[in-house]
């Protein structure tokens, strides 16, 4: 399934480990990959998940000695690619990103700041996106361009801080990061999901049942997202079906309910159980997806 493990970076004082997967997307990657060299302010290691790379991301990647990667010849999806990734990884935390990200600068101090006051290792924070179109409540709509030919990141960088949002609770998808002996506890991605809908909300839901409750989206380390590329090309799963099937609930309720997720962050989540009639509305959901 996986071709190749190449791991050739000398980690030395990297903080992060930054994984991107990617299918096909080269210009979105390259993009990805200065925003990271650019706008950064410590060492990270850079590991990229190549899914087919017929569009020469195989060959660019290659030339690029300051990341790592790994490659099937076969597109095998967000789950396997994050999990493969992990394989490589030589540093504490595990950042996911996707490769039509850009990150503004400053986003890993704030985030390093934000682990250090933490104190422990039990967290899931998520930065903060920026989208030229969104209904997402954890994000900033702002247009900056919606593909590289558009792109306007002089304003980008010029005005990127100066949007208002408060910190915001339940941090679910990407860009996020966790540490990597958490990752490791719950199994990382359930490839269950594959090719990938749904892996994220599943992916909180892991944490939530390690005993998790500090999911937060930090505010200040910003992201900008041109709006899931990837997605748009891909055959989906019925992520609704296998996530309610799994677990009982529709990941509605956990992000509601549980994660409270767009809401000001006002500290670690309380425990949640369901109540008698969201028992019963949940099972009738759940018998209708057979």
């Amino acid at each position: 399934m996986i071709q190749t493990y190449c791991q050739r970076t000398k980690i030395e004082d990297h903080l992060f480990t930054i994984v991107i997967p990617s299918w096909n997307n080269l210009g979105y990657l390259q993009l990805c990959i200065e925003s990271i060299r650019k706008n950064s302010q410590y060492k990270h290691q850079i590991v990229v998940h190549l899914n087919e790379a017929k569009d020469g991301s195989l060959e660019w990647v290659k030339l690029q000695s300051d990341i790592d990667y790994t490659f099937s010849e076969k597109n095998i999806g967000i789950c396997y690619s994050l999990n493969a990734a992990r394989t490589i990884a030589k540093t504490n935390y595990f950042f996911y990103l996707n490769d039509d990200m850009y990150l503004c600068p400053k986003w890993d101090s704030i985030l390093k700041q934000e682990i250090e006051l933490i104190g422990h290792d039990y967290f899931f924070l998520s930065g903060t996106l920026i989208e030229p179109s969104t209904n997402n409540p954890c994000a900033i709509q702002y247009d900056f361009g919606t593909s590289l030919s558009n792109f306007n990141e002089a304003e980008l960088l010029e005005k990127f801080d100066s949007f208002e949002k408060a910190d915001w609770s339940g941090s679910t998808w990407p860009p996020n990061i966790v540490p990597i002996k958490l990752w490791d506890l719950v199994g990382g991605y359930s490839i269950e999901y594959s090719p990938g809908l749904y892996s994220d909300p599943d992916f909180s839901m892991k944490l939530w049942k390690a005993g998790v409750r500090y999911l937060k989206g930090v505010s200040q380390s910003r992201v900008y997202h041109f709006g899931s590329t990837t997605l748009k090309r891909v055959r989906v799963n019925n992520g609704y079906r296998q996530f309610i099937n799994k677990w009982g609930m529709t990941s509605s309720v956990l992000t509601k309910w549980m994660l409270h997720s767009g809401k000001e962050f006002n500290g670690p989540l309380k425990d949640f159980n369901l109540s008698g009639i969201m028992k019963w509305k949940q099972k009738i959901k759940k018998i209708l997806q057979g």
